[in-house]
């Protein structure tokens, strides 16, 4: 199963970003309303949100070009990719990409409530100052 947020533009440099996205505690800042839990881990962060079981994931990846999170649960087969692609000196591009494997019944499940949280995660970026 694959989803796309939509693409934006971030007015900060790409290596602002990266800083940003190597720290677990600032994704707290891009979380949707209804955040019921956050605490971070030495590589990562776990969060809840209202009617959702909670998520561990671990920044996996970091770099000039995207950032990559990966589910901590051995049972979910999961990423969330952040692409930055350089415009200016201090505008990057940013698209979130989720990547996971899902049975059937699971995909029919989550693929809704996803989009929604990779809508929120997308529209929270682009409004970070």
């Amino acid at each position: 199963m694959n989803l796309e947020g939509r693409k934006i533009i971030v007015n900060k440099s790409s290596k602002e970003l990266v800083e940003l996205l190597k720290s677990p505690e600032n994704y707290k800042e891009f979380m949707p309303d209804g955040l019921q839990k956050f605490e971070t881990r030495d590589n990562g962060f776990k969060f809840g949100l209202q009617g959702m079981p909670e998520i561990a994931l671990k920044i996996d990846e970091v770099d000039d070009q995207k950032a990559v999170l990966k589910s901590a649960s051995s049972s979910l087969d999961f990423s969330l990719t952040a692409t930055l692609n350089p415009i200016s000196e201090n505008q990057t591009e940013v698209q979130m990409l989720f990547e996971g494997k899902f049975n059937p019944f699971i995909k029919m499940m989550v693929e809704k409530p996803l989009q929604n949280f990779i809508n929120t995660l997308t529209d929270k970026i682009e409004a970070y100052k």
